[in-house]
């Protein structure tokens, strides 16, 4: 793609900054932790978008000591000429003007990770104050700001050998309810952004105060990510834990009617699909046209393929587009000038010319893999046939189940204490340990809205079974009978009689284990739900303290309850008795009731996925079949495990 000028004049302004302050929401997803990670991201796509351009190889970001946060790139640096039609700096206008930005105009940027050009004045706007320096033609040049207002024009302070940008801001306390930085997430998304972008490295330097570090003691201090190999150091990351069928990754880059396309991928021994889907360096969690065009490829390549070069019974195979998704890791990047994403927050590509170009690039290239490379084909081939196999006997055993009692609605288990309401909205589920626990939620609960579920025993691994095995296991059978939708292919949201699924389980091993189980079985078999914000789970009180006959207090951890006891002490309060429940079963129904259950007084979490690599990884390591990684996790933090005894 070619380059193009990048002055005042490629700044192109829509609209100012009035509204960002008062709705920070509607242009960074929240004013939580979302949110405050989203502003450093914003500013770092900056950089990223300089590195698409062949003009930045390096990122820096720093965590300083004062709160504040600094991201610096050595690409061009932000124009600091007059703009021609606002009459002031075009630094200026970046930081303090929204959707100003090169990514608007067509000769700042022919590619751009950002979708709506918000970022640096909404990063400025948000902030207790702000600093820009630029390292351009070879002078520094600053302007700051205070809760995006200059506090005076662009000044050039001296002469320079640097070249790029460096950004300062500090998040502003009145509109966020956290600071505090997690350096996890961090790692995360710059190990991401530096596979999708081959040859940039990105720094990240940790320089807080060890107590203001938190989870992120554990981690180097300073850290830079650089894969030389790109998507398909990527792929091959992602399968550390599997065994590779085809050893060799499938790669193909290549330009194609404006856009460039990038894909990689390689089948492993797991049942598990990992494909994840980028637009411009975005990641897309819900694919969009881009995927498409991969996975047609991707089906009538290999259909072609098995008709050519197989025998005589897989000749006969016509492979789905779920036959191909069993064990394949896949990377698939596309570049274009201008990104059409469905909602604010980019989860689908829509651009339609996407489908038919990856298809092409993807189909040739393939096509020409497998012909090169007879024995990864033969692996491949072997693989999906295997996955057909499977996906007929699972559609097989999921059909022979709705016969006898059908998944998809029919007669409900008789242990679901069902509520009286059909309105899925104002009904809830809670899936309890065993009849004990059953027991009390069923006396504690509101008939007319709430459901109970007991489970008898711990339920399948659904992380180590095809879902033939986990229809055919009686616990999760039943559940999903209750819940009305379905699972797997023929999972209809539109089905479901409950809009909160609440997981209410006792703090000790046994009671986690089961909700880790459950958890599974929602992640890997019925997501749709997770995803509309359906799942939930219960957090009981560990303590009644007593104080008085009129006045007692439930906490939830030994912390809670000692910081309580010091408030009464300096009160001086005495307590008359502290009551510390091992299960719900310990706890009567009106107990039960009142601090777990009454939509007035309980505390639930709600279940989403903020990362969906992240989540693969933990679910892989603490529930699927590789050992190492879990021994490895339990030795790490066997510091930090409590005893259940």
């Amino acid at each position: 793609m070619s380059k193009g000028n990048y002055d005042a004049s490629s700044i192109t302004v829509l609209e100012g900054l009035e509204a960002v302050r008062k709705r920070p929401a509607m242009y960074i997803g929240d004013s939580d932790i979302t949110g405050l990670h989203h502003l450093i991201y914003e500013v770092v796509d900056n950089g990223i978008d300089e590195a698409l351009a062949g003009y930045a190889s390096e990122v820096s970001i720093t965590l300083n000591d004062d709160g504040s946060v600094s991201i610096e790139d050595n690409g061009r640096g932000i124009p600091v000429d007059i703009h021609p039609t606002k009459k002031v700096s075009a630094l200026e206008i970046a930081a303090t003007i929204l959707h100003a930005g090169g990514k608007f105009g067509g000769d700042g940027y022919k590619v751009s990770s950002g979708l709506h050009g918000v970022g640096l004045s909404v990063v400025n706007a948000l902030s207790e104050w702000m600093r820009a320096e630029v390292f351009r033609d070879g002078k520094h040049w600053i302007q700051e700001y205070d809760r995006g207002v200059p506090r005076s024009k662009v000044k050039d302070i001296g002469e320079t050998e640097k070249r790029g940008t460096r950004i300062t801001f500090k998040p502003d306390p009145e509109i966020f309810s956290t600071t505090h930085y997690i350096l996890k997430r961090l790692h995360t998304r710059f190990r991401q952004q530096t596979y999708l972008t081959a040859g940039l490295r990105i720094n990240v330097n940790d320089l807080r105060k060890e107590d203001e570090r938190g989870d992120s003691k554990t981690l180097s201090r300073h850290y830079t990510f650089y894969f030389a190999g790109g998507v398909r150091s990527y792929v091959k990351q992602l399968n550390t834990s599997f065994k590779p069928v085809n050893k060799r990754v499938f790669y193909v880059k290549k330009e194609e009617d404006g856009a460039e396309v990038e894909v990689a991928f390689q089948y492993t021994n797991d049942i598990q699909e990992r494909t994840q889907a980028f637009a411009n360096n975005v990641h897309n969690p819900e694919g969009g046209t881009h995927l498409t065009g991969f996975r047609m490829a991707l089906t009538k390549s290999l259909n072609d393929y098995l008709t050519k070069e197989g025998g005589e019974k897989e000749k006969e195979i016509k492979l789905t587009g779920d036959d191909t998704k069993e064990g394949l890791t896949a990377i698939v990047s596309i570049k274009v000038t201008e990104a059409q994403f469905e909602g604010q927050t980019k989860i689908k590509l829509n651009n339609p010319e996407a489908t038919q170009i990856v298809r092409k690039v993807v189909s040739e290239a393939l096509d020409e893999f497998l012909e090169e490379n007879p024995r990864e084909a033969k692996a491949i081939m072997s693989r999906v046939v295997i996955a057909h196999k499977a996906r007929k006997a699972a559609k097989a055993a999921r059909e022979a189940v709705v016969r006898k009692g059908a998944l998809e609605g029919g007669t409900l288990p008789g242990k679901l204490a069902d509520c009286s309401s059909r309105k899925p909205e104002n009904s809830e589920l809670f899936i309890v340990e065993g009849d004990s626990a059953g027991g009390s939620a069923k006396q504690a609960r509101d008939r007319g809205t709430q459901a109970i579920f007991p489970l008898r025993g711990k339920p399948l691994n659904s992380e180590k079974y095809r879902l033939d095995k986990v229809v055919e296991n009686k616990e999760l059978k039943e559940l999903v009978i209750a819940l009305g939708t379905g699972i797997g292919e023929t999972l209809d949201l539109d089905k479901l009689r409950y809009h909160k699924i609440i997981l209410m389980n006792d703090a000790d091993v046994d009671g986690e284990h089961i909700t880790t189980l459950v958890l599974t079985l929602f992640f890997r078999y019925l997501k749709p739900i997770i995803d509309q914000g359906y799942l939930y789970v219960a957090q009981p009180p560990l303590y009644k303290v007593e104080v008085s006959k009129t006045e007692s207090y439930w906490v939830g951890s030994d912390e809670e309850k000692e910081q309580l006891l010091a408030r009464l002490k300096s009160e001086g309060k005495e307590t008359k008795n502290i009551q510390r429940f091992k299960g719900l079963g310990e706890m009567n129904p009106e107990q039960l009731w009142e601090t777990t259950m009454d939509p007035e007084s309980r505390v639930l979490k709600k279940i989403s996925i903020e990362d969906i690599e992240e989540a693969e990884k933990t679910f892989e390591m603490l529930m699927g079949s590789e050992v190492a990684p879990r021994k490895k996790f339990i030795q790490t933090h066997s510091q930090e495990a409590e005893l259940d005894i």
